[in-house]
């Protein structure tokens, strides 16, 4: 079985214009979303884009980097069309372009239960969230599964609601996904479905179509970068740590 990562990476970022490019400790944050992807399982890595300048950032570093449409909807449909051009890989890997600090280990656990369960479509991951304010924050979307980690629902709201309050039972969607290869391309070609479309959560259009989705806990959290504000954080950490690439 083989396993590509496929990092989508867009420079007309709504909330950070050229989010890629952005520097960070000397290197720019798609080399440093690429390069400790690398250091995982995976058989190979490649960087999805639509902008030039990205896509010719990659090549300076020696990075795959492939270019695709500017008319995709959303992340999936990019990773669907490069599912299609990569038609030798079993599954492929989602790593958000936005998480400079992904670690290998959330990597290589959402590589195990494809090896495992040979009618798994989906997995993705989750970590303990130990602070009300975090369960009550909408940019938090939360998620709670069966007893053997299938998902019942992603929400933006409190789930399970409140009524006494026991942190062991939240946890926060962590946003990389593991597909196989022809299912993501399946999915993408999905509508839009009423509970994805309320939520503004796309991955609930698989549960409202019938599919299953593994939900791995994870004990990283990692820093995405969405904001000016997340990018100062992200920039203090590696200086601090000393944390190279």
């Amino acid at each position: 079985m083989k396993f590509l990562g496929v990092i989508p990476a867009r420079y007309a970022s709504t909330r950070l214009e050229g989010k890629p490019l952005a520097d960070i400790g000397g290197h720019s944050m798609i080399e440093w979303v690429y390069k400790r992807t690398l250091l995982s399982d995976l058989d190979m890595v490649v960087v999805a884009t639509d902008d030039q300048l990205v896509y010719d950032k990659v090549k300076s570093f020696g990075g795959e980097v492939v270019m695709t449409s500017e008319d995709h909807p959303n992340g999936t449909s990019r990773i669907a069309e490069v599912a299609g051009v990569y038609s030798d890989f079993d599954v492929i890997i989602n790593v958000q372009g936005d998480e400079p600090l992904i670690e290998k280990e959330m990597i290589n656990a959402l590589i195990t239960p494809f090896l495992e369960e040979p009618d798994l479509s989906m997995a993705t991951l989750k970590h303990r969230i130990d602070r009300i304010e975090e369960v009550e924050n909408p940019n938090n979307v939360k998620v709670v599964t069966t007893k053997d980690d299938y998902a019942i629902y992603f929400s933006r709201s409190p789930i399970p609601y409140p009524r006494e309050l026991d942190m062991k039972n939240y946890f926060k969607h962590v946003g990389i996904y593991g597909y196989r290869r022809d299912f993501v391309i399946k999915y993408s070609q999905m509508a839009p479905t009423p509970l994805e479309v309320s939520e503004s959560l796309e991955q609930l259009r698989v549960l409202e179509n019938g599919y299953r989705i593994k939900v791995l806990e994870t004990p990283y959290k990692i820093v995405g970068v969405d904001t000016k504000e997340d990018l100062e954080r992200v920039r203090k950490i590696v200086k601090e740590n000393k944390i190279t690439i």
